[in-house]
Parts: structure tokens; C-alpha cells; sequence
């Protein structure tokens, strides 16, 4: 077989594969497992923080560039794996729920050893399953307050009374968050957060929801507050024509630093229901070119600067503001009603002049027949009740001369009597 052929090729290759394994084997019979941490322990440092502490292997040699690494390890799956020198590592918890830590020691850059075997220690949870508050959502309201609302786990009982704590570095103590309410099965608590206007950076907060019972699990969280920060609500102060446009001017918070802020105008055109939005960096602008005979709409709200903070929160849209006036079609309207009105009035005041007037040009003829009845009728009345209504005549005449007899005899013997007296 010719040794620079190509089964001569393939047999070199094979045979450094082999050595190749040989050597790593050998290797790895030889390193060394380096001793693991001990003593691992936790403390609470402050609420929803855990400070773990371990001391570092024995019998380690003065080459090995020590280091450790760490793991929290929450429903089977790692959380943030790191690499320190220190004896010690901070993390935040999670009292609703089990949560692992495991540590281990490395010799970094050193292939001769191999890392420790894991040293784990756990944080059992507390209380019964399905009590803790749940869905907790919080919003840092114009730098000046923090609003978090929550609901009650699905095993909690309807007279559950949750508090919240809170702390951030800055606090000698944690806080209580005193101003609750409670509407339609959701928590909500108030507290004061400010900082001052200059600040680049902020603490993470620190958010504690218990019960004074122990049968109520707690639940921690840690806020970063850059992502809940929502501007305060905008005002327009000014809406006027200016060289043949509308300017606009609203107000702007003291409580963020300067250029933090950036904003979006909405507005429409008369009676338009698409609105077009406008993205500014100052609480002011222009709109060119308008039609002075329309009726134009605004709303301004103002939203954080990403390379300010990390929210995506606007605040709520401005009262709406407007300037010009719609054609007013109260007039129309009212032209509309009037017009057939006042045909129809006209028309019926015509009708009943022509039906008057047709009267007078064209009287109505007499029917002969009721002129013809009407007198032959009055000779063929009785003969009988013509003589009853003479007799009777005739009685009443006489009972009214009997009447004026006796009254003027009363007369004149009530004027005879009257003479004597006088004599």
C-alpha cells in the first residue's frame, strides 16, 4: 500500500483522531474538581431582598483564579446565572412561590481542574396556595406618586384586608402604604414617590403585599420605575391665528428635567371624525395653511423620551380645544321647517278666501221646492188651534186689565190718605 496514496491519507488521519482522544482522556483522568463553597446561607436585608452568603473551598492552590457561580433556579428553570469573586450575592424573592439557589466554585482560565459540584439552599413559601394578590400593576404618575392596583388570589376569602410595603435604597425603613380603596373586587393604593428633578438614575422599588395572617401567602415584586412613569395631563393655554395659521401653546410639568418630554397634537378639521397627529419636542407649534372658514379641533398629550426613561405611557389626551366656527346650520335647519309651514298656512288662508269670495260672486239659488212648502204650509194650518190661541188671548188680556185696575185704586187710596195727614 503506497503510504502517499489516498488510503495512506485516510490511515494518518484516523490515527491522529486516535491520539488526539488518547490525549483528552488522559486529561480529563487527571483534573482536578475543585472543593465546593460552604456554609450557604440567606438573610433578608430589607423586604423582597435576600443577601446569600457562603465561605469559599478549602485546600485551594495559589494558581487557581477563583471565582463563583450562581443561579436562582424557580419551577425547574434557571433565572439569571452569574460569575463573581465575592462570598455574597443580592437578589430580590419570591415569597409566593419556591425559589432555589445554587452556587459553585471555578478556577477561571485553568483547564487542570474542573468546577465544584452545585450548592443549592431553598426558600419555601409561606401560606396557602391561591391566597397571595395577584396581577399587581403600578404606574408612577408625573414623577409625584405611585399607583398600584391588584387582585385577591382565587382562594383568598371576599373580607381579606392585603397591606403594601414598600422600600428602594434611600429608605432607612420600609413604608406602608396607607391611602386604599377598594372598587369592583380590585385593590389600589397611593403613596408619595419623588426624587429630586435632576436624578439620572433611580432605585428600584421595592413592593411588598401581605396579610397579618399566616395562612395569607405574601407576594414580593421589584419595580424599575423608569418603565412606569405617565406624564401629567396637558393643557392647552393658547390657540390663536398667527400669519396665516393656528399657533398652539400648552403647559408643560415642572416635575421632568428638561427635553424628557416629547408630544403628540391631534386635530381635525370641522366636522371630519380622522384626525391627523402631529409628533413635537416643544410645547409649542404651528399649524400652516388653514381654511378660516372652518371649525378646527385640538387635543395635546405628552409622552416620556426614551433616553429619558423606558415607559411607553402617554398621559391622557387634553381636553379638546377649538378655534373658528362651522357654518351655522341652526339657519338652515330652521329655513327648512319654515319654508313648507308657510306654504302650507298660505295655502289654506287661500282656500277659504276663494270659498268666501265665490259666495259673494256666486250666491246660492233658492230651491223652490222649501219656498213652495214653506208657504202653503202656513195657510193649511188648524183652524181649531187658531181659535184655542184667540180664547187664550183673549184670558190673558183680561187678567192684565184686572192687574191695572186694582193697581191704580191702591194708588189712589194710598194718595187720598196722604192729603189728609197733611191737613
Amino acid at each position: 500500500m503506497d503510504p502517499s496514496g489516498p488510503f495512506g491519507a485516510a490511515l494518518r488521519g484516523r490515527l491522529l483522531l486516535a491520539v488526539c482522544w488518547a490525549v483528552a482522556a488522559v486529561a480529563a483522568a487527571g483534573a482536578k474538581v475543585l472543593p465546593p463553597p460552604s456554609n450557604l446561607n440567606y438573610s433578608f436585608i430589607q423586604i423582597c431582598t435576600l443577601n446569600w452568603t457562603w465561605n469559599p473551598p478549602e485546600n485551594i492552590s495559589s494558581s487557581c483564579d477563583l471565582e463563583y457561580s450562581s443561579d436562582i433556579v424557580i419551577d425547574e428553570v434557571p433565572q439569571n446565572q452569574r460569575w463573581s469573586k465575592s462570598l455574597f450575592r443580592v437578589t430580590d424573592t419570591f415569597l409566593n412561590e419556591e425559589m432555589r439557589f445554587k452556587v459553585r466554585s471555578e478556577c477561571k482560565h485553568d483547564n487542570a481542574s474542573e468546577p465544584s459540584r452545585w450548592v443549592e439552599t431553598s426558600v419555601l413559601p409561606k401560606g396557602i396556595p391561591g391566597t397571595a394578590a395577584v396581577g399587581l400593576n403600578c404606574v408612577w404618575h408625573n414623577l409625584e406618586y405611585m399607583v398600584c392596583k391588584w387582585y385577591p388570589g382565587e382562594n383568598a376569602s371576599s373580607d381579606i384586608n392585603y397591606t403594601l410595603f414598600y422600600w428602594f435604597d434611600g429608605l432607612k425603613n420600609p413604608k406602608t402604604c396607607k391611602n386604599y380603596s377598594i372598587s369592583q373586587g380590585s385593590f389600589e393604593c397611593t403613596f408619595s414617590l419623588t426624587f429630586p428633578r435632576f436624578t439620572n438614575t433611580y432605585p428600584v422599588i421595592s413592593i411588598l403585599i401581605r396579610d397579618d395572617s399566616e395562612e395569607i401567602r405574601p407576594v414580593c415584586a421589584s419595580k424599575n420605575p423608569t418603565t412606569l412613569v405617565k406624564p401629567a395631563t396637558p393643557k392647552i393655554v393658547e390657540l390663536s391665528y398667527v400669519n396665516g395659521g393656528i399657533y398652539l401653546q400648552w403647559s408643560e410639568s415642572d416635575a421632568f428635567p428638561a427635553n424628557c418630554l416629547y408630544y403628540e397634537l391631534r386635530y381635525h378639521n370641522g366636522d371630519l371624525t380622522v384626525a391627523q397627529t402631529v409628533r413635537v419636542t416643544s410645547n409649542r407649534t404651528s399649524i400652516p395653511s388653514v381654511d378660516f372658514n372652518s371649525k378646527y379641533t385640538f387635543q395635546v398629550r405628552a409622552q416620556p423620551k426614551p433616553e429619558c426613561y423606558s415607559s411607553k405611557l402617554c398621559s391622557e389626551w387634553s381636553e379638546e380645544k377649538s378655534i373658528g366656527e362651522n357654518p351655522d346650520s341652526t339657519f338652515y335647519f330652521v329655513l327648512i321647517v319654515t319654508i313648507p309651514l308657510v306654504v302650507a298656512v298660505s295655502t289654506i288662508v287661500l282656500l277659504v278666501y276663494l270659498k268666501r269670495l265665490k259666495i259673494l260672486i256666486l250666491p246660492p239659488i233658492p230651491d223652490p221646492r222649501e219656498i213652495l212648502k214653506r208657504m202653503f204650509g202656513e195657510q193649511n194650518e188648524n183652524p181649531q188651534s187658531c181659535a184655542k190661541d184667540d180664547s187664550m188671548n183673549a184670558y190673558d188680556k183680561l187678567i192684565k186689565e184686572e192687574e191695572i185696575h186694582s193697581l191704580i185704586l191702591t194708588e189712589t187710596t194710598e194718595s187720598s190718605n196722604s192729603e189728609k195727614e197733611n191737613r
